[in-house]
């Protein structure tokens, strides 16, 4: 069995909410967490469900950030200011760490949401072909989530991403817009939108790999840093997963708080 590590990049200075991961979330009771500690909670419990997982970092070059991690007792590894998205960050990470796992999740910061069984579903995933190099969940939509990213739209807001797969199971694209387009989709038809979960599963091999490969115009046009594989060949497994009774939804805009907090409060976490 591959060992695996999970690594949380976070950074201070996001262009769409500045200082995000020290945001605070109010759980089921009220309490106030951070972003941040939410997020390790999430690889905490990830952690024990899955059999491997032999290590948890916070990967960030913010010593606000690096503060808070250390407060919730979390390893920290700091970076470079200069690291353009979490899967550069997290390939420094591993780096200046000497990190030896076969298997590196990188578990965004902004998913305090994700739930255990995703991240031992992708890491299953990894183990049951090993000529798998990236591997990221995806989640399809109930009619609840199809309407918010619609809503998301509608307002100009750039909200959460979506994907199509191949027949295989492989990613063709990844979008800030909903895609396949469902205007004509009928009201009792399945939903054939799949949300992309912000978490990647990656060789070491794979990542030095992304170190060399140049951004393409889709990587920078979507902002999306998985597009960087995809447009220069390699493929991304995109596996489906499921979450039955409960919720999905990434912190990309101050407006996501209330909409997060009410998950938590529903799904009863504090």
């Amino acid at each position: 069995m591959r060992d695996a590590v999970i690594v949380i990049p976070a950074r201070y200075a996001s262009t769409r909410y500045p200082a995000k991961p020290l945001a605070t979330l109010k759980g089921a009771s009220g309490t106030e967490r951070t972003l941040l500690e939410r997020s390790v909670m999430a690889a905490r419990a990830a952690a024990v469900s899955t059999r491997g997982v032999t290590g948890i970092f916070v990967a960030t070059d913010d010593e606000r950030i690096a503060d808070e991690a250390r407060r919730i007792d979390c390893d920290v590894i700091m970076t470079a200011p200069e690291c353009a998205n979490g899967t550069e960050r997290v390939t420094q990470a591993v780096e200046r760490a000497g990190l030896g796992q076969p298997i590196i999740v990188n578990l965004q910061g902004d998913a305090p949401l994700t739930p255990p069984h995703f991240v031992s579903a992708l890491i299953a995933a990894m183990r049951e072909d090993e000529t798998r190099q990236v591997a990221t969940p995806v989640l399809r939509c109930d009619r609840e989530a199809l309407d918010n990213f619609l809503n998301d739209r509608r307002n100009g807001r750039v909200g959460a991403t979506t994907v199509v797969r191949d027949l295989v199971g492989n990613a063709i694209y990844f979008s800030k817009e909903v895609i396949p387009f469902t205007g004509s989709l009928k009201p009792d038809a399945e939903i054939p939108v799949f949300h992309h979960v912000g978490l990647y599963a990656y060789t070491p091999e794979a990542l030095k790999l992304y170190a060399g490969l140049t951004p393409g115009t889709l990587e920078q046009l979507e902002g999306l840093e998985q597009l960087r594989f995809l447009e220069h060949g390699h493929k991304i497994a995109a596996v489906e997963v499921s979450a039955p009774g409960a919720a999905f939804w990434e912190l990309n805009n101050p407006s996501d708080v209330p909409l997060i907090e009410g998950y938590l409060k529903r799904m009863g976490i504090d």
